[in-house]
């Protein structure tokens, strides 16, 4: 008779049934068996039914059936493998995921495990090491912004300015569909720009690529960017960059009331210069614009549209629009 445990059959399930059926008692049960006799304790104390007709009784079926679920259900170890570390490198640098959003969105290994092994990766001078080397470097890292009372003030030079303080307070509750921030994403030196524009409440966001910061081009490149819309724009919310001057333009061709944040606060418009961040992690501050395709803007557009987002329980800012528009159609 074997001393080690071991897991039993459906088909030994069911000589203990008979068995037990039959008056026998556990230990000359396990020896019949082959097991050792706390096996059969174990079996009993664990799959003897508790409720309903068979309260009490030992059944085959139904030891078998809470054996599966108790396995299925069990924790198991995932292994992170060459393959799974391969995935993790792709994901950071082409989609710039965070090792959080891998690891939620992927069922893989922990994002503690990420960490640990993308550090291990930069100290560690291993051959299977190597090539992971410089991973870190796609980790996001918070900077400390300039402080923007440094640029030259701008205010007075937008005609008809309505202070964000008048904006109706519908807009701060982040239910309503149809409220846009704007703001334009610099390249290196300021040469070339992109135009970033948000929704509020699903942090769905349009890019487009400029030329320069004319207010009229800026202007039109917005008005086309909502015009992809498939919901009404309510209100549109800018900083006092003078590239909005033609705001009023914009405004009357979507029907929409136009608000500018407070001088110097960045806060007013959080929810831009989020999504900003994100887009920095494929463009960062020393990319010259210019030389960015429209297919690449694309590109980088769709990706941030599909990346899970926490606030969101990881549905994807594209999920959250698209429930959204299905409620209002």
């Amino acid at each position: 008779m074997s001393k080690n445990y071991t897991q039993l059959s459906l088909e030994q399930r069911y000589q203990i049934e008979a068995l037990l059926k039959a008056g026998i008692q556990q230990k000359l049960i396990a020896d019949q068996l082959g097991v050792h006799a706390s096996t059969i304790c174990r079996e009993l104390k664990r799959n003897i039914a508790k409720r309903g007709r068979t309260a009490g009784v030992y059944k085959a079926c139904g030891a078998q059936r809470k054996t599966d679920l108790r396995h299925h259900q069990k924790a198991k170890q995932i292994v992170f493998t060459d393959q799974l570390k391969h995935l993790v490198a792709k994901q950071l640098m082409e989609q710039k995921w965070s090792p959080e959003l891998i690891s939620i969105s992927d069922k893989m290994v922990s994002h503690e495990r990420i960490y640990q092994w993308i550090w291990e990766c930069k100290h560690s001078n291993k051959r299977k090491n190597k090539r992971y080397k410089k991973l870190y470097q796609y980790l996001k890292h918070g900077k400390r912004r300039r402080k923007r009372g440094n640029r030259k003030d701008n205010r007075g030079i937008i005609p008809n300015r309505i202070s964000i303080e008048n904006r109706p307070a519908i807009v701060k509750k982040r239910k309503r569909l149809g409220d846009i921030e704007i703001d334009l994403m610099m390249g290196k030196d300021h040469k070339g720009a992109l135009l970033v524009a948000t929704e509020r409440s699903t942090l769905h966001t349009r890019l487009k690529k400029l030329a320069g910061k004319n207010s009229d081009a800026v202007a039109r490149a917005i008005i086309k960017c909502m015009g992809k819309n498939k919901y009404k724009v309510h209100t549109l919310t800018f900083d006092n960059d003078k590239a909005f001057s033609s705001h009023e333009k914009v405004g009357e061709k979507l029907k929409a009331a136009t608000y500018f944040t407070r001088p110097y606060t960045s806060q007013d418009k959080g929810t831009v210069e989020n999504r900003i961040g994100v887009i920095r992690r494929f463009f960062p501050k020393k990319t010259d614009l210019r030389f960015v395709t429209d297919k690449q803007v694309e590109k980088v557009e769709k990706m941030i549209n599909n990346r899970p987002i926490r606030k969101f329980n990881y549905l994807t800012a594209k999920q959250v629009l698209q429930k959204k528009i299905a409620l209002i159609t």
